[in-house]
């Protein structure tokens, strides 16, 4: 059963979360905290979350700060930004910071879960208007075409994250067993120099990395 993490000051939304993913059919494991500070000082190798719903404003440490915390004591759990802010600055942080995608409360529960399993499948998950605005923040800081070395597997690999798809998809479109692909991915984000997947992702196609010969279907 996959643990899920929210950390959420508002006292309300964080009981109604935890009660939406608790139910049938989901049943995820939850534990929920009310800042920063509490889950980090819960967090070791043998209680770490696959997942981190996380808010942006939150008392004492806020949650872009948190980031890098909860990623330096758990560096496979993916975190997902739920807040009410949407500006670019705190986009972007997030993004830079680690965040694996970005999500606001206005969503419904709906689209959240799902987020969740596709966050625990590979994938990076993010509001779609988000999303247009994460690639034009990373056009206009990287206008231009860069060679960072990538070969022909690696081009595959990222290609086929640009089309959002999931790990397990990934090693079947490239024909990888799935250690590789992981493999592969984690080059990728080394040669990019990101730390996550929708970095890698905003950076391919804010810099046209992989626009040459399409995506694989």
């Amino acid at each position: 059963m996959p643990l899920i993490w929210i950390i959420e000051d508002n006292a309300a939304f964080r009981r109604g979360t935890e009660r939406a993913l608790s139910l049938k059919p989901h049943q995820h494991q939850v534990r929920a905290f009310a800042n920063c500070e509490d889950a980090i000082a819960e967090l070791n190798a043998d209680s770490a979350p696959q997942v981190v719903l996380l808010d942006v404003g939150l008392p004492g440490m806020d949650g872009i700060t948190g980031i890098a915390h909860l990623k330096s004591r758990a560096p496979l759990a993916s975190i997902l930004i739920l807040t009410v802010f949407e500006d670019d600055d705190k986009i972007f942080r997030a993004i830079c910071a680690g965040a694996s995608g970005y999500l606001l409360k206005s969503e419904p529960m709906a689209q959240v879960i799902t987020a969740i399993d596709q966050a625990i499948a590979g994938g990076s998950p993010m509001n779609p208007r988000i999303a247009t605005r994460v690639l034009a923040m990373f056009t206009r800081l990287a206008p231009t075409k860069k060679d960072y070395g990538l070969d022909e597997r690696e081009q595959a690999v990222l290609k086929c994250m640009v089309a959002g798809m999931p790990r397990k998809q990934i090693a079947d479109a490239t024909g990888l067993n799935p250690h590789t692909a992981d493999y592969i991915t984690r080059s990728i984000y080394r040669k990019l120099h990101v730390n996550c997947a929708t970095a890698a992702v905003s950076k391919a196609v804010a810099e046209r990395l992989v626009e040459d010969s399409g995506v694989i279907q």
